[in-house]
């Protein structure tokens, strides 16, 4: 059972996505966080949301891979939060260029369908604003905008979240 959470910045989805895992598994909830502390903001908000979240919750770090995070023969279940850092941290890698990019988003849309157990996934809907003047920001946008319809395709359900109500698309 996938369920995509999608919507606005603080709209409540993280919040929401930890009260569905917990009552749709019972045991272990593994917890995948693709965020990095990159300055003290950023760290501070990380901590909050390690604050949140109880006693069931191991997390794991995935910043760059959590489709692997997935693995874990002992979880009941996933949160993977979120698509939209995880897309940021691969955009922003010098590293990496559009085919290994294109690869990862395959790679964790195959992962997600293949798994048995619940997983909630939490993104952010980015394709409501304007279309940004810089190239890294376009590029950034249309990958998130393309994985957010990809784990749409393959979730059995999807809702959109505003003001920390879920709005049912499917």
């Amino acid at each position: 059972m996938i369920h995509l959470l999608t919507g606005g910045v603080r709209a409540g989805k993280s919040r929401l996505a930890l009260e569905r895992a917990e009552a749709s598994c019972v045991g272990e909830l593994v917890f995948v966080a693709t965020g990095e502390p990159g300055d003290a903001e950023m760290g501070d908000r990380i901590r909050r949301h390690q604050a949140e979240r109880g006693p069931r919750y191991r997390t794991v770090e995935a910043p760059r891979d959590p489709a692997a995070a997935l693995d874990d023969p002992r979880a009941a279940g996933f949160v993977v939060d979120c698509l939209t850092l995880w897309v940021s941290n691969l955009v922003c890698d010098p590293t990496l260029g559009e085919p290994e990019i294109v690869l990862a988003r395959a790679r964790l849309v195959a992962r997600l369908k293949a798994e048995p157990r619940p997983v909630v996934v939490v993104t952010n809907e980015v394709g409501l604003g304007i279309i940004p003047m810089d190239p890294l920001t376009r590029r950034y946008q249309d990958h998130l905008g393309r994985l957010n319809q990809e784990v749409a395709a393959v979730a059995d359900r999807v809702d959109l979240v505003v003001s920390g109500l879920p709005i049912r698309l499917r």
